[in-house]
């Protein structure tokens, strides 16, 4: 029988400690065969992240643009305490959870997210040559060719007034070649936590039309991307003369000036390139002139750099190795951060029974699809959806856990087959993380206060007034959120009617979630 029940702490054998796993907060050239451009969506950017001349870059010897002053940020965001909370109770669903049809595509991610907390400047993430540096490992040997994208996330603090200083965050390009390429900027946006996206208190659900709604850097940079948007202090186009380099990104990650304080920046860029290129993510702390002024790093800086530095610190936690096979919920794993080149950008599929139409549940039930699964986290249907690393640091994941910044495309052709009417709903959803049972689901009510999803969704559908929609849906979801619903459609007898769902998932979030159908009673 379908529908949900209420399932005491106390006094049984099932109990939630099995489903809390700990999930942390977050020599050869390979060439990658040149992809397709990423289809185009629909929605026209605003104004105000139009794409402009690409920048130039100062030739050596040429006067060096000065740091005026430390940045000036506002105080951190913090949450209103909570005096008590109500008691939490779990609720046992049974569902259906279904696997993913499709796969990722082939597309290389430059993936730069540990270590997450950059206290120790250095190499985030380079794939450049390790032949002539300073430190050979730190450099992985990979070269990009056609469609790829950047993803960065990393965080600046301090934790005493000495360690107050500017830090910059630089990828470079360089043309190893010996004929000219040309890298062009499809899609991209950078922002820091403090200003651009502090994390503020939001409504679960909140219709965003024109994408002003976001809470944090990863929320934004996702919705930018999702609405094909490219921020204006991008290039649109560079060309790289044989051995050339040129800086994709030189942007300060400033920590603040009252201590303790931290800040984050998160970036997501999807490119082309003609031929084949290295990149190289580098953290620095503002350099500073003759009279001993911070000033901005400039491209030569970034190239000595390159050549002398070692891999940023301090070092994540290594991860647990897949090979050890840990049967027992309660041992720990670490999944660890990732550094290194992911394969797949987009999972796109048509979500449908044999028939390839997707027959809806029965009345009072549900059934759903895991999203962004992880080893130990797919709901017991065996699909770990986490993208595979084609080259990484031996200290990082062994696997892109999170899908951070990959897009899912999924389109479902709801099917009535009944002779009556049904009323269906489309919701997202955060239960519990399990390995165990396909059938049934654990949510808490109410939610934990810990925030699981901050992210948006684009929904595209024929309402009953036989009218096109295409909304837009910022959510917010806590550990154990049964979630609301985002469309209801009210199916008549025999109606196929498709429902579309577009979601980048988001920097900031920690899966897996549900995408959940149910016929209403």
């Amino acid at each position: 029988m379908g529908g949900s029940f209420i399932v005491q702490r106390l006094g049984r054998s099932f109990t939630p400690a099995i489903f809390v796993i700990m999930f942390p907060f977050l020599p050869t050239l390979a060439q990658t065969r040149i992809q397709s451009p990423l289809p185009t969506v629909a929605p026209t950017p605003l104004p105000s992240v139009a794409p402009t001349a690409p920048p130039t870059i100062a030739p050596i010897g040429s006067p060096i643009p000065r740091l005026p002053v430390l940045y000036r940020l506002p105080p951190q965001d913090t949450l209103p305490p909570q005096e008590s909370l109500p008691p939490q109770r779990e609720v046992l669903s049974v569902q259906e959870v279904r696997s993913l049809s499709g796969q990722l595509d082939e597309i290389p991610v430059f993936n730069s997210n540990s270590p997450e907390m950059v206290m120790d400047e250095g190499i985030l993430l380079s794939t450049f040559s390790n032949a002539g540096v300073a430190f050979p490992t730190a450099h992985l040997n990979y070269g990009f060719k056609g469609r790829f994208d950047v993803f960065s996330h990393h965080i600046s603090k301090a934790t005493n007034a000495g360690q107050i200083k500017s830090l910059f965050q630089g990828i470079l390009l360089q043309n190893p070649s010996p004929e000219s390429v040309t890298v062009t900027v499809l899609q991209g946006a950078s922002y820091l936590t403090r200003p651009d996206a502090l994390f503020v208190n939001l409504s679960d659900s909140i219709e965003d039309p024109v994408g002003t709604v976001y809470s944090g850097p990863g929320s934004r940079v996702s919705n930018d991307l999702l609405r094909g948007r490219r921020q204006g202090w991008l290039p649109v186009i560079m060309t790289l003369a044989p051995g050339e380099s040129r800086m994709l990104l030189n942007l300060p990650i400033p920590a603040g000036l009252v201590v303790p304080t931290s800040n984050g920046r998160s970036t997501l860029i999807r490119l082309i390139s003609s031929g084949t290129v290295y990149l190289a993510s580098m953290a620095m702390y503002a350099p500073r002139d003759a009279g001993g002024n911070e000033r901005i790093p400039v491209l030569e800086d970034w190239q000595r750099f390159l050549l002398t530095s070692n891999l940023a610190g301090p070092r994540d936690q290594a991860p647990t190795p897949l090979k050890d096979k840990q049967d027992k919920w309660g041992d720990r794993m670490v999944y660890g951060r990732v550094a290194g080149v992911a394969k797949g950008s987009q999972w796109s599929t048509t979500l449908a029974d044999q028939d390839d139409r997707l027959n809806i549940p029965q009345r009072g039930q549900a059934f759903s699809y895991a999203i962004s699964t992880l080893p130990r986290g797919t709901f017991a249907t065996g699909q770990v959806q986490s993208a595979s690393m084609l080259v990484r640091y031996p200290d990082t994941a062994y696997l892109a856990n999170g899908n951070y910044g990959i897009q899912y495309n999924l389109t479902l052709p709801l099917h009535n087959t009944t002779n009556q009417p049904q009323r269906i709903t489309v919701s997202l959803q955060t239960p519990l993380k399990q390995d165990i049972s396909r059938n049934q689901v654990l949510f808490m009510n109410p939610p934990e206060p810990k925030i699981f999803f901050r992210g948006t969704l684009r929904l595209r559908y024929t309402d009953d007034n036989n009218a096109p929609q295409n909304k837009f849906f910022h959510i917010i979801q806590r550990r154990g959120q049964q979630g609301d619903a985002l469309v209801t459609l009210t199916l008549k007898p025999g109606e196929l009617r498709s429902v579309e769902v577009n979601m980048l998932y988001p920097p900031d979030a920690t899966p897996p979630q549900l995408l959940t159908v149910k016929t209403l009673e």
